[in-house]
Formats: structure tokens, sequence, C-alpha cells
């Protein structure tokens, strides 16, 4: 007499913390579309009220370019310095003791907790042509200040806590034991810092990055002090758009931060895309 069939086993899953996936997760959508869907839908549809001609209209307006390559080209660059060396404050931080690393530690979330009028003050104070810093600059014939490069450096400061602490956890995961096997079958310092080490940090570095970049292209408060605001030469788009709120041109600021939207989703989109594949193309999930 043939045996019956043996049944699968049930699996049980492990119950949450938090039970209830149903409603948690309803409140999770209905907080996520009305504190982030609804004002980006509502933005939108203030700006299709121009229609795509309009809106290519205020797109391609002189002023509008200007300032949306400032905006997201001193950005990008920004967003790479803060990545270089927010991967090396956070080595410092993690493989190294000395005398103050606690503080060092704490300072670098200090622009987290800054006001962002205040660290615009304060740069702008620093870099001026008669600052501390402005006036040996200005000396080799750099002007910080009421420059792209004031930008520049705005952008920078508000984004290297992005590129710090989003490596720096990582870093400390890293087992020494794996630099050591690298240096005992034969590869240098140079070929266990690219080969060993810093593959399974690449996701973590476009995160900041990512991060970063997102932060400087909405900055506005630590950087209409420094920037000096000149039409075609340092406005960025978030004064831009301010300006037109203040003369009642609310179709136009509208379709200025759509096109802004609209730009940061797919470069962010992109960010995400090469941060997935470097993770399948290391093997780290």
């Amino acid at each position: 007499m043939a045996e019956p069939p043996l049944r699968p086993r049930r699996r049980f899953r492990q119950p949450s913390v938090i039970p209830g996936f149903g409603i948690t997760f309803g409140y999770t959508l209905t907080c996520l579309g009305i504190i982030v869907l609804l004002p980006l839908a509502a933005l939108v549809a203030r700006a299709s009220g121009l229609g795509l001609w309009g809106i290519w209209a205020v797109a391609t307006d002189p002023r509008v370019a200007s300032a949306l390559r400032v905006s997201f080209g001193v950005s990008l660059l920004a967003a790479l310095t803060a990545s270089v060396f927010g991967f090396l404050i956070a080595w410092v931080l993690t493989r190294y003791r000395f005398p103050g690393r606690k503080i060092v530690d704490a300072v670098v979330d200090l622009p987290f907790a800054l006001p962002t009028a205040v660290a615009g003050i304060a740069l702008a104070s620093l870099y001026a042509p008669n600052g501390l810093v402005g006036e040996q600059l200005a000396k080799l014939g750099i002007e910080a200040a009421y420059t792209p490069v004031g930008i520049y450096i705005a952008m920078v400061f508000i984004g290297l806590p992005f590129a710090v602490r989003t490596v720096q956890p990582l870093i400390e995961e890293i087992d020494k034991e794996i630099e050591e096997a690298s240096a005992t079958l034969g590869a240098d310092r140079w070929h266990t810092l690219i080969k060993v080490v810093v593959p399974p940090l690449i996701p973590a570095v476009l995160t900041g990055f990512a991060l970063a970049f997102a932060r400087g292209v909405g900055e506005y408060g630590s950087i209409i002090f420094i920037a000096g605001n000149l039409p075609y030469v340092s406005e960025i788009a978030p004064l831009l758009i301010v300006i037109k709120l203040s003369e009642f041109d609310y179709g136009g600021a509208c379709a200025i931060a759509t096109i802004m939207l609209g730009i940061s989703f797919v470069t962010l989109l992109a960010i995400n895309l090469i941060q997935a594949w470097s993770r399948r193309r290391f093997g780290y999930v």
C-alpha cells in the first residue's frame, strides 16, 4: 500500500514587535501621502496651469536657466567634495584614537544643529574680502564670498555631515583581520584599500553623496548671505523662487519648483540605480 505523500511543513512567521501589519502599513501610506505626495502633487498641479509651453518658457528663461545651472552644478561639485573628505574624516574618527577625538566627532554634527542663517552669516564674515580667511584668499587673487565659490563652500559645509555619518558605521563593521589577511597574501596597502576596503563602502558613499547633493540643491539660508545673489552669476534657484513669490508670480514660482523637482528626481533615481548596481556587483546587500 502506497504511503500518503508528505505534507509540506507549515512555516510560522515570527510575530513582529509591532502587531497589525495592515494597520501599520496603511498608516504609513496615509502619512506618506499627506505629508509628502499631496504637497508635491499640488505643486505640480499648480505649475501645470501654465501648460507645457509655459513651463518650457520658464525653464528656458536666461535668468532661470542660469540659476538652475548654479544650483545643480555647484551642488554636484560640493557633494563630490563632501563625499571624498567625508570618507577621510569617517576613517580617521573610526580607526584612530587621538586627544580631542570626541570633540571632533561632535563638531561633525554641528551643521545639523546650527541654524542655516547663522551658518550663512558666519561663513560670509569669515570669507568676506576683509574676513579672516577671505583676506588671505584675496591676496592670492581668489574671491570666495559673493561668488559661486562662496556657494560651493556653504554647500560643502552643510553636506559634509551626511557624507561622514553614512560611511562611518560601515567602516566600524569592517574587521581588521580582513586587511591583515590581504597583507599576508602579498597585497600592498593600495591594493588592500581598493580591492578590500572600498568595495563594501561604495553604497554608503553613494548614499552620502545623494543626501549631500539633495541638501545642497534645496539649501537657502546658509547660501544667500555668502552668495552675493547676483543674477546670472551667483543667484540660486531657491532664491529665485522666493523672488517670484514676492512678485506674486505664483505660477512661475511653482514652475521653477517643479523643474527642480523633476531634475532632482531623475538625478537621485540615477544615483539609486548606480547604488543598487554596486551592491550586486560587489556582492553586498
